[in-house]
């Protein structure tokens, strides 16, 4: 007969670092076996990425610069939904406003784990008959508008579907399987 495995047993959380809506914790299980191991948890809090189609069809993009792999990417708009009134749809409404400068239809797909060692939630959205309403400020703020101390300098751009997925395939964006969820969820895969 096989043996049914069973959670672990947390016996202690502490926070090494804290940053911007990031942190490491360490965390101290009980395995199944009575054995104990500390773990390192990446705390995160949840995050949105919408993929964007204006009228034809072009998916709305940034490009910038990202200092962890220090390269440019491109990135589907969205952000950290931490102390956010907003539900997920108004969120990235208006993360979709701000960072691009487009505005449309916001649809909820689903929320997916983003890493097995992190605590983060990642929701997954689409929005559909974008239209171009306003020029994008590169100032980051956090949900309470306030000014968090650098500029997430980012340039705006459109890919045809078949662009888009020659991108998600080559690995340079950002949220790719929100990305590829999108896709499959519009049928465009």
């Amino acid at each position: 007969m096989e043996k049914k495995i069973k959670p672990w047993k947390e016996i202690s959380r502490e926070i090494m670092f804290e940053k911007f809506g990031r942190g490491i914790e360490k965390v101290v299980f009980e395995q199944s076996d009575g054995e104990k191991v500390d773990l390192y948890i990446k705390k995160e809090k949840p995050v949105a990425a919408v993929v964007a189609f204006t009228p034809e069809n072009k998916i709305i993009l940034t490009k910038q610069f990202r200092p962890g792999p220090k390269k440019f990417l491109y990135d589907l708009p969205g952000g950290i939904a931490m102390n956010s009134s907003l539900n997920m749809e108004e969120f990235i409404a208006k993360e979709l406003l701000e960072e691009t400068g487009y505005k449309g239809d916001v649809k909820f797909i689903t929320d997916l784990v983003d890493c097995g060692y992190s605590t983060r939630i990642k929701n997954c959205l689409i929005a559909t008959n974008c239209q171009k309403v306003q020029d994008i400020d590169n100032t980051l703020r956090d949900n309470d508008g306030e000014n968090i101390g650098f500029k997430e300098e980012k340039e705006v751009v459109l890919f045809t579907l078949e662009e888009f997925r020659k991108l998600l395939q080559g690995g340079q964006c950002t949220d790719i399987e929100v990305g590829y969820l999108a896709l499959d969820y519009l049928g465009l895969l």
